[in-house]
């Protein structure tokens, strides 16, 4: 595989010939690989791109691009193009400047990699990760909760190191990505993508590390970053809830559907162990018709029509069977209530099994495909 190092700078000459030179030596035992090392600096004022320009000289797998001041984000951007589109990378990482990221560990996430990760996360909150012991109560406090943030705020749960600078992603991920679509600049980036890589489907393994404290130049987190990072989080939240939310109202409706059915079929006589199944399944065929025209119609779904048919149908006969198997339960064990509200009853877990589903497989959205593979039918 080519992998591609991204390593974006601003004001690290101090650094960057040490970080160049110990890489090339870790690179001396991945030579099952082609591994390079792009360099995007943001017009540096300390000479960090003159310097990288100097090492290319005889470094071939040393490579080089500058651009205005734009943030972390807006680098990762343009490397993460420039090492897929350009240098035709197989694997992207994302590494900083400043040694906070041990070159030694690159092998371990690449091993991650080759183990069947599609986004390897060199994380400091799964155990055996550390971050240092020196770091006061604020640093702390930052890094703890922006990643208490991001878990449950941005609904990253199972991720442990949301914020983690140093990772390694497969490029075919990146390229189910509109990049363009993630609008942030700052370290904001680094969940906003994570969040779109989930989305896609992506295998994310967390690898342990030690985060280590610069020695050499100063940090480049701002206040700026932190309300970007704070806001982003809220809007991948609220990104989220949208289609439960229109989920939740075309329910609503399925609900009117369904006990509206229901007495229509006990108004003409119907067994109302029989009349419950038809009303559920009345109600289903309308939430899936709605749903399709409304709640995910901006998606690009992943299936074509005949196969989404099916799906449908086997998750509706799940939740008609979860749902009739409710409804008698609740028939059996208070059988004087009213059957209307059995049948109120009996819709809640049709609701849950058809938005969940219906939301991550009836409905998936699908995934920009690489040159030569297959989307399925």
């Amino acid at each position: 595989m080519k992998i591609v190092i991204i390593v974006p700078t601003y004001n690290e000459n101090e650094n960057i010939g040490r970080l160049v030179a110990e890489l090339e030596c870790r690179f001396q035992v991945i030579a099952t690989h082609e591994m390079h090392i792009l360099v995007v600096d943001d017009n540096s004022p300390d000479g960090t791109a003159g310097t990288v320009r100097e090492m290319q000289k005889n470094n071939a797998r040393l490579h080089l691009l500058t651009g205005a001041k734009a943030g972390l984000g807006a680098a990762y951007i343009r490397g993460m193009r420039h090492a897929v589109d350009v240098l035709g990378a197989d694997v992207v990482f994302e590494m900083d400047a400043d040694f906070s990221h041990k070159p030694e560990d690159v092998s371990r996430l690449l091993a991650a990699i080759e183990a069947g990760a599609d986004f390897a996360i060199g994380s400091r909150y799964v155990p055996g990760g550390k971050i240092p012991e020196n770091w006061g109560l604020l640093r702390k406090s930052i890094s703890r909760y922006g990643n208490v943030v991001a878990r449950y705020l941005a609904g990253l749960y199972r991720i442990r190191d949301c914020t983690a600078g140093f990772r390694a992603i497969r490029s075919r991920v990146l390229k189910q990505i509109n990049l363009d679509d993630l609008k942030v600049q700052g370290y904001a980036f680094q969940i906003a993508l994570l969040h779109k890589a989930i989305v896609q489907g992506a295998k994310v393994k967390e690898i342990p590390v030690e985060f280590v404290d610069r020695t050499q130049g100063s940090s480049k987190l701002g206040l700026k970053d932190i309300r970007e990072f704070m806001l982003h989080a809220l809007m991948i939240r609220f990104d989220d809830s949208r289609s439960f939310i229109k989920f939740s109202i075309v329910g609503a409706t399925g609900l009117v559907v369904n006990l509206g059915c229901f007495g229509l079929l006990l108004g003409f006589g119907m067994n109302k162990y029989l009349a419950s199944p038809l009303a559920i399944e009345l109600s289903i065929l309308w939430n899936f018709f709605l749903n399709n025209l409304w709640t995910f119609r901006a998606r690009e779904v992943l299936f074509k029509i005949s196969t989404r048919g099916v799906i449908f149908n086997l998750v509706s006969l799940l939740a008609l069977c979860l749902s009739f198997s409710t409804f008698l339960v609740l028939n059996h064990l208070f059988p004087n209530v009213l059957p209307y509200v059995h049948q109120i009853v009996s819709v809640v877990p049709a609701v849950v099994v058809n938005y969940f589903l219906n939301s991550r497989w009836t409905f998936r959205e699908t995934k920009k495909t690489a040159p030569g593979e297959e989307v399925p039918s």
